[in-house]
């Protein structure tokens, strides 16, 4: 058995204590209120992720919204997710708790969209059309690093503006060029529907090293990528991380949709797996083993081919229907590829510290247990693992010690509890 120690680490806690307040604030120093009729129907942008405080950021949206003599209705803009139906995208807000009830406001989903026109660079701008047709929209989202490029704006406002409220059918179209030209096509496209169509402001959520609202920030049209970018700096800053990079054995307990748009988040974990793009150097992580699918991701294991190894229990969750949708719109098919699969926990981690080779010395092993890819504050950690933080300057404490053990029927003794 190999020794394991349980660590908590410290990462940036900013943290925003009254979100009415926040979101009040914002919105009507940055809402062109002069620009609206009395009554106007404003269109309210719901996402996929699970996003700290969410429900409340859109019920308070509404909320001030409806102060200021408007009529406010939520759209689920998400691209291709909830199986690419008006249906099923109804459906992944009502499991994140984003109802006609909590919100306070008429959701109305549909996937139809109108062409907006094409930007200068020859990019089709897609919208949704409830949305399109509204007299403004709010576009509230959070900002942060993305899953599988790299840019000045990434996973955010403009992301919102040009895959999730674009459908499937927008959220194709961006994405066909592949991941190197996803940077400058999801700033063309947003820029192009920000000047054609009838966006107000953005609402951009920032949140902290523990999965909390550290910030939020009224974004203006004339300040639109700017702003964002420099959100987009902040929200990297305050990134978690695994407690070293040279790992040989990660065991990433639960993927999902729920804790990163890929399942397991490509910036944490160091794995792109998308043709033509190099990997990551950092962090370094030979092999990787995750053991379950969160309930929560509704069968979407899209990200499951980031792994080398997994159970017959994750598989046995999988949708494929909605897996092969994301997949097949982002174009990024290897992230639906299954790793090697094996009936129990114990089998799957064994095989993965086995396939290192015959002279692995279990001793020394850099192993690193997570809860997922979201939640960093507390892991398991092996020995030559602690060793190696004790050296770097990262803030973390020591709670304990068990073994990396199994039960009769081959799950881990101890998992961590988020």
């Amino acid at each position: 058995m190999i020794e394991m120690y349980e660590i908590e680490q410290t990462f940036a806690n900013e943290k925003t204590h009254d979100i009415r307040s926040r979101v009040h604030a914002e919105i009507k120093a940055c809402l062109p209120t002069s620009s609206l009729p009395q009554n106007a129907e404003i269109a309210v942008t719901a996402g996929s992720r699970g996003i700290s405080n969410i429900v409340e950021i859109l019920r308070e949206t509404v909320s001030v919204l409806k102060d200021l003599g408007y009529s406010p209705f939520l759209i689920p803009a998400m691209g291709s997710h909830g199986g690419a139906t008006a249906e099923g995208q109804m459906e992944v807000l009502k499991h994140l708790d984003i109802t006609e009830d909590t919100v306070g406001a008429e959701i109305r989903s549909s996937m139809e969209v109108e062409l907006v026109g094409h930007t200068p660079q020859g990019n089709a701008v897609y919208m949704d059309k409830h949305a399109f047709h509204a007299d403004g929209i709010v576009v509230v989202n959070r900002v942060k690093a993305h899953t599988a490029f790299r840019g000045s704006v990434e996973s955010g406002l403009s992301k919102m503006v040009t895959i999730g409220l674009g459908k499937i059918k927008g959220a194709t179209f961006v994405h066909s060029n592949g991941a190197l030209k996803m940077a400058e096509n999801i700033i063309n496209v947003s820029k192009y529907a920000i000047e054609h169509s009838p966006i107000l402001m953005g609402l951009a959520i920032v949140e902290n090293g523990y999965d909390e609202t550290a910030d939020i920030v009224g974004v203006r049209k004339d300040e639109w990528h700017e702003r964002e970018a420099d959100l987009l700096k902040k929200s990297k800053a305050m990134m978690p991380s695994l407690p070293i990079d040279e790992i040989d054995i990660l065991i990433v307990e639960e993927m999902g949709k729920c804790f990163s748009g890929t399942g397991m988040d490509p910036n944490i974990i160091g794995r792109w797996r998308i043709d033509g793009v190099p990997e990551p150097k950092r962090p370094n992580i030979t092999r990787l083993v995750v053991l379950d699918l969160a309930e929560k991701s509704f069968g979407n294991a899209q990200g499951i081919g980031l792994a080398d190894f997994t159970t017959d229990r994750l598989v046995d969750k999988i949708d494929r229907k909605s897996t092969y949708t994301n997949a097949l719109t982002a174009t990024y098919l290897k992230r639906a590829m299954l790793p090697m699969i094996y009936p129990t926990e114990k089998e799957a981690i064994e095989t993965a510290i086995q396939s290192l080779g015959p002279t692995t010395d279990l001793e020394t092993l850099k192993i690193v247990q997570i809860p997922n890819t979201l939640h960093l504050n507390r892991a398991f950690i092996s020995k030559t693992v602690l060793k190696e933080l004790e050296k770097e300057t990262k803030e973390f404490e020591v709670k304990g010690t068990q073994q990396l053990d199994f039960t009769k029927t081959g799950e881990l003794t101890e998992k961590i509890t988020v």
